[in-house]
């Protein structure tokens, strides 16, 4: 299945253009919107307490009391651990979904119910459940992003010709052969779509966990200068937790370049 957007006829050469193009005009883009933002700080005479220019928030991150290593390193942990955690077990789901039609009809609407929660009220039930630490963090990322992967995955699932199927049974192919051969590369655009908007979720997740009860992270910190008004800090932390959702982001699409659009290229 050919992902949309995607050419199977361009030679390798015109889709790296074609990438360093679109990955040039979002550099110009960011850097256009950090002129603005000095632009208006500056021109509009905007007090620091209120809006902190470039310079200024950049100056945040030698303030050694912030600890910001080790802030950084545990809200990394949360969001790829929740995330990952989330992309395991709801690719696992599906699957036994895809085998089992009546578990699916039982235990999707139970899925839909249990999603409807808002996870903000989930989060005191979480730190009593797993106190305080990484761990319910990594639960609150773990269920906000869980949802989208196991729906998109399902669907993709089910999407697979039948001929294929029929085909793969025919030759007395068991259900794992017929998953990895035949399911699951049909799947991969279904399951990619739901990676991508659970990476967002996930950063999501990491960040509510964190203001509900935490004594680390970045969503820790930014409640912390908050008492002080140092609203550089804060607008450093946001721009850091922007860039680790950047970097999931990026990963799942680099996954995705290597696994669907290199195996669209190939029929």
């Amino acid at each position: 299945m050919k992902p949309a957007g995607e050419t199977t006829g361009m030679p390798p050469a015109a889709a790296n253009r074609d990438a360093l193009q679109r990955y040039s005009f979002a550099v110009i883009i960011h850097l256009l919107l950090v002129l603005a933002w000095y632009l208006f700080v500056k021109i509009g005479q905007v007090p620091k307490f209120v809006m902190p220019s470039p310079y200024e928030t950049l100056h945040a991150l030698l303030v050694p009391n912030y600890r910001w290593a080790e802030n950084i390193a545990v809200t990394s942990v949360e969001i790829f651990g929740g995330y990952v955690l989330a992309v395991v077990i709801g690719i696992a789901l599906a699957l036994v979904f895809s085998w089992s039609r009546w578990l699916e009809m039982a235990t999707m609407p139970l899925l839909v119910s249990l999603n409807m929660i808002p996870k903000v009220a989930l989060g005191p039930l979480i730190i009593v459940w797993f106190k305080y630490g990484i761990g319910p963090n990594i639960m609150m990322a773990f269920a906000i992003c869980f949802f989208p992967i196991v729906l998109t995955t399902a669907r993709g699932l089910r999407e697979v010709e039948p001929e294929l199927l029929d085909l793969v049974r025919t030759l007395r192919g068991s259900r794992w052969q017929l998953f990895t051969k035949i399911q699951f590369p049909g799947a991969l655009p279904y399951i990619f779509s739901g990676m991508k908007v659970a990476a967002i979720l996930a950063v999501a997740g990491a960040i509510v966990g964190e203001f509900l009860g935490s004594d680390r992270g970045l969503g820790y910190l930014m409640l912390q200068v908050q008492v002080t008004l140092d609203t550089a800090a804060m607008f450093m932390a946001v721009i850091l937790i922007t860039l680790i959702g950047s970097v999931l982001y990026l990963l799942v699409l680099g996954l995705e370049r290597l696994l669907v659009v290199r195996d669209a290229r190939l029929q």
